[in-house]
């Protein structure tokens, strides 16, 4: 009966968290003396609790006492403990992404969602920024590798993160944890659970964390006063009710709140190019890093540049109810219904230059930044036979994202393009001087060639009286999209042997999107590229071929006047078929063998940009949806009488019209790249040794991605072909070939009513490109990281002292190079010798990135009761 089962279940959560499948749990049952085995590993990749090694998907399952030990808060913390797991954020914590495979959607742009989905607590959440946020109390996380929409929502094309918190409990329990750290690291959180009444309990959980930033910040021109960078603080609540009104019912209501108020997030120079003695020249104090010998790669260093705020405030909240019921009257079934509200918001400052210089920023005036809300309501009947696990459902949801969006221009704007455009000009006429002040010369009303030619032979003294880029807003945009996707889903698995099963899945999907914006400019900036324009016929008789970059840097997306009070109002509808077909079988009681279809579907959306072709704004901000055929053969083995697994799984992934979100160094660009094929091998390793207490794991993910090949006429904006042609046949970025994690876990009782141990997580990847554009400057060379802990405690768990260190060797890593604004350029406007538009020797392109961790290191002590 439920009330039996759920009551069983809360009591025993102790004893599966002890387990975890490739990491190290404790070793040891309760009572201390049997060892734990692979059995002991429940999940629920199938919407219903199987043995991990009765489940044919590569599934990574982290128990509570593993997530702990590794340090684990949030799914950035996670990637440590899985292979072929990355996760990084940029410019905001808000903009987090998570790949898997080599495979995800960088987060930049709220119009996307995310190829990896996250899933807490069965509800499904849009965007990997919402999973950023302390976790809380954890029952584990199992990590689902490769198409898993038939069950798990929508827009899990590269896979699965779904988190299961701690649920309430009827046997009253009291945990405190205080930690202190490195960086001014402070956290403290509480929980209390325990009965309310008979059929009723509860459980409320509460954290406050504080930490100094990572970077130190050259704050050049001001007006910025903060000298730190990636700071954090926070604060979030969750609070639950268990009732369990009869044997045959259940009901779990959930409601959480968290708030960020922090710096977040400043970018490094990795590499200096040729506008550095503009850029140094215009700031007060050194601009950026000076450049090293023949414009190469800098040494590390997390010494960030901005004169701009950086402050970002983040608030999700929410509510969601699970309820359960046995059907005993419709052949034992079992009726599961999970409803959700959710809304998430994120408003944030930003330093668009990225130095010193006061070229270009966004202001946290509450017009930057987005707003998320949904409603997700899905039903699922579940029931099995001797022969058949059956479940059929229905998943909708409804979702509006608002996005705001502005622009602004510093001081230095105007004299940063002017010296970039005068260099490139002095470069073929050397008669035309290097000068801050030649954009009037483009821009003068009526300009003659003569008039051109003069005005810029004196650098702009004699310009006419054109004008110029002023300091100040250009533009204040706002974009509502709104969302409706219902879907008919079923997976059954028919067991035709007791040896031999086949599972089949299937999912129906219809999409609705609607893009609602209006695109407004601010002030008369965009005056200059409007005369410029007049101008063209002039320029292009005088410049030749230079002409059109000249316009174009006039007619950037913030100064051009084609946005000028335009309205956008596109609505598009998709219905799609989706599914798996597995087939496993049992060679004995050790080994498990099948093989596996699975077609993945994430769906189209906008782009919530300014998009330009040329200096033309692009009819449409729609991009197709994304589709996968992953094929895998796999093998789960269990060995020495059960204390030992070992799986390995083969996998052929083809992605269609693979969205890329990629920074051009102007702007975001969306583009659908035809074909992207990953291949490799996933394998898994978990030993509960014969040595009392000491646990042993590992795992290991090579991955073959590879773009298509594909041409401009390929692309939507076939112009955006140069900037991207070094991807066709090319690995995608942050697609590590080869990724090792492995895991030692010890404890054991020392005497005298109290326990010890030691943990260790490591994790090591090959080379990889940090930047969607696979610029050679943005390659990460292979590098591992590794997170350790040292614990002292009571046998009880009563209290516990542990010392701990993350990134313990103090890595130098890049997460995320980009192109920094404004700052030279990497890819010629013709085809190379190489075939490409990239030759290194024309490469002036300054790239930032935003670095890795440190080391940081502190101490925890924790209170159960």
């Amino acid at each position: 009966m439920r009330l039996v089962k759920l009551l069983r279940t809360t009591a025993s959560a102790g004893a599966v968290a002890a387990v975890a499948f490739g990491f190290a749990g404790a070793a040891q049952a309760q009572d201390g003396q049997e060892a734990a085995t692979v059995d002991d590993i429940i999940v629920t990749a199938q919407k219903r609790e199987q043995s991990l090694q009765d489940v044919p998907i590569v599934v990574t399952s982290l128990s509570a006492e593993v997530l702990e030990d590794a340090g684990v808060r949030d799914i950035k913390d996670l990637q440590i403990l899985t292979p072929g797991l990355t996760v990084t954020s940029t410019s905001t914590e808000a903009s987090t992404t998570a790949r898997i495979r080599g495979v995800g959607t960088v987060g930049d742009n709220a119009g996307l969602e995310s190829s990896v989905g996250i899933v807490i607590d069965g509800v499904y959440r849009s965007r990997n920024g919402v999973g950023f946020g302390d976790l809380g109390e954890l029952e584990r996380i199992e990590v689902l590798k490769g198409p898993q929409g038939t069950l798990f929502g929508k827009n899990t094309s590269a896979g699965v993160i779904n988190i299961i918190t701690e649920a309430p409990s009827f046997t009253p329990g009291y945990n405190a944890e205080l930690t202190v750290g490195n960086y001014g690291h402070m956290r403290a959180s509480g929980s209390v659970t325990g009965p309310i009444t008979d059929t009723l309990a509860m459980r409320l959980f509460a954290a406050r964390g504080v930490r100094d930033g990572f970077y130190d910040v050259d704050l050049g021109d001001g007006p910025r006063t903060e000298t730190t960078d990636g700071t954090q603080d926070y604060y979030t609540v969750r609070g639950q009710l268990l009732w369990l009104p009869s044997d045959t019912a259940s009901f779990r209501l959930i409601a959480d709140y968290s708030s960020r108020d922090e710096l977040c997030c400043l970018g490094v120079n990795v590499r200096v190019g040729a506008t550095n003695p503009f850029v140094d020249g215009l700031a007060n104090g050194t601009g950026q890093t000076p450049p090293a010998a023949g414009f190469g790669r800098l040494p590390f260093d997390r010494t960030a540049f901005a004169n701009r705020s950086t402050a970002q405030q983040i608030e999700d909240k929410g509510v969601s109810l699970e309820a359960n019921f046995d059907l005993t009257a419709f052949g034992g079934s079992t009726l599961t219904s999970v409803t959700s509200w959710r809304e998430w918001g994120t408003r944030n400052g930003q330093d668009a230059d990225f130095s010193g210089a006061d070229v270009a920023y966004r202001l946290n005036d509450g017009n930057f930044g987005a707003d998320i809300s949904s409603i997700t309501q899905e039903l699922r009947l579940a029931g099995a036979t001797d022969r058949l696990d059956w479940l059929v459902g229905v998943f909708a949801t409804q979702e509006q994202v608002d996005r705001f969006d502005t622009f602004f221009l510093g001081a230095d704007y105007a004299p940063l393009l002017s010296f970039q455009l005068s260099a490139a000009l002095n470069a073929a006429v050397p008669a035309f001087p290097v000068s801050p002040g030649i954009i009037p010369c483009f821009t003068r009303a009526a300009q003659t060639a003569l008039g051109l030619q003069q005005c810029l032979g004196t650098g702009g003294a004699v310009s006419g009286g054109g004008p110029t880029f002023a300091a100040g807003q250009t533009f204040q945009d706002v974009y509502e999209q709104e969302s409706t996707s219902v879907a008919l889903f079923t997976n059954n698995t028919f067991s035709l042997t007791d040896q031999f099963d086949i599972t089949v899945g299937l999912r129906y999907t219809m999409d609705e999107k609607t893009l609602d914006g209006a695109q407004r400019n601010v002030g008369a900036n965009q005056l200059t590229c409007a005369s410029a324009l007049g101008n063209a016929a002039v320029i292009t008789g005088v410049l030749g071929a230079s002409a059109p970059a000249i316009l174009a840097r006039h007619c950037l997306p913030w100064t051009n006047p084609f946005y000028a009070n335009r309205n956008i109002s596109e609505s598009v509808s998709e219905d799609n078929l989706s599914g798996t077909i597995k087939a496993s079988y049992r060679l004995n009681e050790s080994v498990l063998a099948y093989v596996s279809y699975a077609r993945g579907y994430k769906s189209f959306g906008y782009n919530q940009d300014r998009v330009q072709n040329g200096v033309t704004p692009v009819n449409s901000l729609f991009f197709p949806s994304e589709e996968v055929d992953s094929y895998e053969f796999g093998v789960k083995t269990t060995l020495f009488n059960r204390t030992m697994l070992l799986n390995a799984t083969y996998f052929d992934q083809t992605f269609t019209d693979f969205q890329l979100n990629t920074f051009l160094g102007t702007a975001f660009v969306v583009e659908s790249i035809p074909e992207l094929t990953t291949r490799g091998v996933d394998a898994d390793f978990l030993w509960f040794t014969p040595i009392e207490g000491l646990t042993l794991g590992g795992g290991i993910t090579y991955t073959d991605a590879q773009f298509g090949r594909f041409t401009a006429a390929d692309l939507a904006i076939p112009g955006n072909f140069g900037q991207l042609s070094l991807l066709p046949g090319a690995a995608p970025s942050f697609a590590p070939e080869w990724s090792y994690v492995g895991s030692i876990n010890f404890e054991r009782s020392i005497g005298n009513g109290l326990r010890a141990g030691f943990s260790l997580a490591g994790k090591y990847q090959t080379d990889y490109n940090t930047g969607s554009d696979l610029l050679p400057f943005k390659e990460q060379e292979g590098f591992g990281t590794l997170n350790g802990r040292i614990s002292i405690g009571t046998e009880d768990e009563r209290w516990t002292l542990e010392a701990w260190a993350q990134n313990l060797t103090d890595e130098e890593y890049v997460q995320v190079a980009y192109n920094a604004f404004l700052q030279g350029g990497a890819f010629q406007s013709t085809v190379q010798p190489n075939g490409t538009f990239y030759n290194p020797a024309g490469d002036t392109q300054t790239i930032n990135a935003f670095l890795g961790a440190p080391r940081t290191y502190g101490a925890t002590l924790r209170f159960r009761y």
